[in-house]
């Protein structure tokens, strides 16, 4: 199977200012983290806040440039010394916030948000089109054509989040980056999300990156599993492996602390409301 993105002793420096008086410092946020993940696949990233995986997902995304290390999307290294990345490898990685409440402009109509991304990367698409591409994407994960002309205060968390999927999904990409999508939402909404996610990964040969502190989200959704602890990764493995028999200190105290839920019960319920409220004929 090919792979879809690679990294190879990636780093990430921060140089701090000392002041009037005080001497400047360096923190080093990674240091030296490689991986790889294969198509369709999905890796999680975990660790505690302040390990450096927040700071690895921006990098990944093509948001933030790393000091060091090679990173390569489809095979294609990607120039770190560039502010702005080719624009056609810049949309094969698109990334989903972990706010649904913040990731949208609330002044902006959620048809403008879905074409935003066509009329800036693909402007030759006319604006019937693109219409029509956006009302097709709300339906797909979930919502409707009607609501096109919605501003985002009218929506639930859960709902906001799909449309934020939506989004990053316009321009066709062929990797997720997601940065805690689930965290700010209840336990049920979680799993509607984490099923539609599933979904549209099978439906479109999707690569995840999932960023999460959530162990039990990453070993419901996650193929393989890296754990990040001071910049540093200090384990990787597929999901069961690292799960069953953790083999770093680290990684073993994070498990023992981390209360794992049972998602496969909560997704269970989730299915079985939602039967029953299709047979009552009610929406979605």
């Amino acid at each position: 199977m090919s792979v879809v993105l690679e990294g190879r002793n990636i780093t990430q420096d921060y140089h701090i200012g000392g002041g009037l008086f005080g001497a400047s410092k360096t923190v080093q946020a990674l240091k030296g983290v490689s991986f790889s993940v294969e198509k369709g696949k999905t890796l999680a990233i975990v660790g505690e806040s302040g390990s450096g995986k927040s700071t690895l997902a921006r990098i990944i995304a093509l948001i933030d440039a790393p000091s060091g290390g090679d990173l390569l999307i489809e095979g294609q290294p990607v120039n770190i010394a560039l502010k702005r990345p080719d624009p056609v490898l810049r949309s094969k990685v698109q990334m989903v916030f972990q706010n649904p409440y913040g990731s949208l402009n609330p002044r902006q109509k959620i048809g403008s948000v879905l074409m935003e991304p066509l009329v800036i990367n693909r402007p030759a698409i006319a604006a019937e089109e693109r219409r029509a591409l956006a009302e097709a994407m709300l339906v797909r994960v979930g919502l409707g054509p009607e609501h096109f002309n919605r501003f985002p205060h009218m929506f639930s968390g859960g709902q906001r989040q799909r449309i934020a999927i939506a989004r990053a999904l316009m321009l066709n990409p062929s990797l997720l980056v997601l940065d805690e999508p689930v965290s700010a939402l209840d336990l049920s909404v979680q799993a509607q999300v984490l099923n539609l996610l599933a979904d549209l990964q099978e439906e479109f040969g999707l690569t995840y990156v999932f960023v999460s502190h959530d162990l039990s989200v990453v070993r419901y959704i996650a193929d393989d599993v890296m754990v990040i602890s001071q910049g540093l990764a200090v384990e990787q493995g597929k999901r069961e492996a690292v799960f069953a028999n953790p083999t770093d200190a680290y990684t073993r105290q994070l498990f023992a602390a981390t209360p794992v839920t049972d998602v496969e019960a909560i997704r269970a319920r989730v299915a079985k409301r939602q039967a029953a409220r299709e047979a009552a004929g009610a929406p979605r």
